[in-house]
């Protein structure tokens, strides 16, 4: 058995995501290729080809890859598949929208949000926002699965020595162009890839007490700002903050979840981080129960008094 996995990348270097998706790769077989499509993109396959574990790495490059169209990837994924036993995508908003299309093409059911492997045709998933985990069997030729990168280690980024083996780009389909691409730009770590999350909720009040309470903590900390949905939809935060079953799921080794309530959809996307610390002044809170460390306060007082003793 062999998996085929794609590569998420911005031409030039990897994404973390992909290093956690070659881990559950290979737990389902130990031959593990990797596809990186784009344009320009020899500098990805590179990085790839020194990823511990991987024995092959495909290169497509090909002007209908740059933009990472779905519609094309999905093509070449499909015109690849022959002799595949999986086909994995880290569970990324990439992921996503790539994946289902090929599971559509191949005529197969997809397996998504994968966070444990069994054996080759049996995985873990979350459902009910994560209140219970479903054991899935698939007798399919070829598995479509989507990989929680948060259930998996990082697999090694160097030691291997992989041959990178070109393969023809598919024409692009013509149902899809990109018309405009606004990239967000920070000196904080990226939300998914960063080992310290604070996390602020509605509790905060407007979007000026957002900033002005959380940025200090985050600053000292070397932290990613996260928000709830709540936090959101209120407009306290911009969309690609949000943290949940809804938004981004998020393991870091350290989560701290500043006047936050905890409803099902939010704890969903961010209870595997090793410790979480709350702020809340409600002791009846949700959040307190997967808490490791619980402080019941005043936000405005308490985080304040924080960044000062640290």
């Amino acid at each position: 058995m062999t998996s085929l996995i794609l590569a998420e990348h911005d031409n030039g270097t990897l994404k973390v995501a992909t290093l956690h998706t070659i881990t559950a790769a290979l737990a389902c077989s130990a031959d593990v290729h990797v596809l990186v499509a784009g344009a320009d993109c020899l500098g990805a396959a590179k990085a790839a080809a020194q990823i511990s574990g991987v024995t092959k790495v495909l290169h497509a490059e090909g002007e209908s890859l740059a933009d990472q169209l779905a519609e094309n990837l999905a093509a070449q994924l499909t015109g690849l598949a022959t002799g595949y036993s999986h086909i994995l995508c880290a569970a990324t908003a990439h992921g996503k929208n790539v994946a289902p299309r090929v599971a559509a093409l191949l005529d197969v059911a997809q397996i998504s949000d994968v966070t444990r492997v069994i054996d080759a045709e049996t995985f873990e998933r979350p459902i009910y926002a994560g209140n219970a985990v479903a054991t899935v069997q698939s007798a399919d030729m070829v598995k479509v699965i989507t990989v929680r990168t948060t259930g998996f280690d990082a697999a090694t980024a160097c030691g291997g020595s992989a041959p990178i083996v070109s393969v023809s780009a598919v024409a692009s389909s013509g149902k899809s162009a990109l018309v405009s691409r606004e990239l967000s730009k920070s000196d904080r770590p990226e939300l998914t890839a960063a080992k310290i999350v604070v996390s602020g909720g509605r509790a905060l009040g407007s979007a000026e007490r957002f900033t002005e309470v959380l940025t200090p903590l985050a600053d000292k900390l070397g932290a990613a700002l996260g928000a709830s949905r709540a936090a959101v939809d209120a407009g306290y935060a911009p969309n690609d903050w949000q943290v949940g079953q809804t938004g981004k799921i998020v393991a870091p080794q350290l989560y701290v979840a500043v006047g936050i309530s905890g409803a099902i959809q939010h704890l969903a996307g961010m209870k595997d981080s090793k410790v979480i610390v709350a702020i809340n002044k409600d002791a009846e809170a949700p959040i307190f129960e997967v808490a490791d460390y619980g402080l019941e306060a005043d936000l405005f007082a308490a985080v304040p008094e924080l960044v000062r003793a640290l």
